[in-house]
């Protein structure tokens, strides 16, 4: 009797872990398998050209920001309708003096807890009203390939009020820095390009977007969050009804992560600002039954997905338990969902990672899952304090080349 009740207990609990897994394995399939059809941004009616302000905001990236704002300068864009304004926290002194003298606004910031949402929010009060169209929001590492801002005009001219550009790595030179690579192109894959070929909004990433000036300023208002403010105003864009585009040719080139202590930290903050806005979801499911709104209640949803690396370390374990406790059947269902989740990334993943690199790379995925674990135990009131990425790479757009990214 009571090794039938323990059997039970241990079907039911594999029952709710398979349907959570199937549920982030299905969803992912579907949207990679969307992505592998042709998305073409609507052109536009004008030809206006806006005025632009690019904002940087960093705190103590000495190392880096000089050669950000140098290249921020080098775009195929009339240089008196955009301007590039970095919004200084903490930088050194000499470094603050070598930014005054490069034709750029330097803002500075200080704050008792810094955030990039409060460096935004202060910048945007010392600029003038009614002056900008548009503002470009870049991360202190990021360098914009030359037709950025052309591309970004060209997509507000359509109407488009918030804009994601297609961020891809500036760096592998480590194999964490090639999985963070791929990563980021899987996420392109899956929540950007595959969600506007089934016309849903894409997501944001935090850097690398445009919004309508004034628009963004009205809603960073509103924005309190200390760690993941680019989905705070996702979640309140969306719930506007206002939708996202995506502009796969509109490349900005960002440093990926070198180091496994880096890799932590940058987790452990997306993972605490997943859970944290996980509470959305009531909201946005009330939201779609009232008002329709599909596109509220889709990233709300993506709240809840469970991590891709924790997919790929659970999902091969419980197919080899299922050989071995479960009848055929169910290690048949297992083994069909990790089928699904291995198509998904061979189609997800762009061609250029088929290299040795990225298998050497893939000799660290134990390790990562293993962090990624060691996050996961670490997140709570990680979303309620500032975690700091520091940045290195402090390359010129010039060495990098256009990417395939299919």
């Amino acid at each position: 009797m009571v090794t039938d009740i323990i059997f039970l207990i241990l079907l039911i609990l594999q029952g709710i872990i398979f349907l959570y897994l199937a549920f982030g394995t299905i969803y992912i399939f579907i949207f990679t398998i969307a992505s592998l059809f042709p998305y073409r941004p609507k052109s536009p009616s004008t030809n206006i050209q806006n005025r632009i302000a690019v904002m940087i905001p960093g705190y103590k990236e000495d190392e880096v920001i000089v050669d950000v704002a140098k290249d921020a300068l080098r775009q195929d864009y009339p240089q008196d309708l955009f301007d590039v304004i970095v919004i200084a926290d903490s930088f050194k002194p000499e470094t603050i003096d070598e930014l005054k003298s490069l034709p750029i606004k330097v803002i500075e910031v200080q704050f008792d807890q810094s955030t990039k949402s409060k460096a935004l929010n202060k910048a945007m009060l010392q600029l003038p009203d009614n002056y900008y169209n548009i503002t470009v929001v870049l991360d202190a590492d990021n360098m914009m390939a030359p037709d950025f801002l052309n591309l970004i005009n060209a997509s507000y001219n359509v109407g488009f009020m918030a804009i994601q550009g297609h961020r891809v790595a500036k760096n592998t030179n480590t194999n964490f820095a090639v999985l963070d690579a791929v990563s980021e192109e899987v996420n392109n894959s899956i929540f950007r390009k595959g969600h506007r070929c089934m016309g849903l909004s894409s997501s944001l990433i935090g850097s690398g977007m445009a919004f309508d000036y004034t628009f963004l300023k009205e809603l960073m208002s509103t924005v309190k969050a200390v760690g993941g403010f680019d989905k705070e105003i996702e979640l309140k864009m969306l719930k506007q009804g206002v939708r996202i585009e995506y502009l796969d040719k509109a490349f900005v080139y960002d440093e990926k992560v070198q180091k496994e202590e880096v890799f932590v930290k940058q987790r452990r903050r997306w993972l605490s600002a997943q859970i944290h806005y996980a509470g959305f979801f009531g909201d946005a499911l009330k939201n779609f039954f009232s008002h329709g709104n599909i596109d509220y209640l889709d990233k709300a949803k993506q709240m809840l997905l469970p991590p891709r690396i924790l997919l790929i370390g659970l999902l091969p374990i419980f197919t080899i338990i299922s050989i071995f406790v479960n009848p055929l059947v169910f290690t048949i269902i297992w083994a069909g969902l990790l089928a699904m989740l291995i198509i998904t990334f061979l189609f997800a993943i762009p061609r250029k990672f088929y290299n040795r690199k990225t298998l050497g790379a893939v000799l660290s995925i134990p390790k990562g899952i293993f962090l990624m674990f060691t996050s996961l135990a670490t997140t709570r009131g990680a979303n309620k304090k500032f975690i700091h990425t520091e940045h290195t790479t402090g390359e010129t757009n010039s060495k990098f080349q256009v990417p395939n990214t299919k």
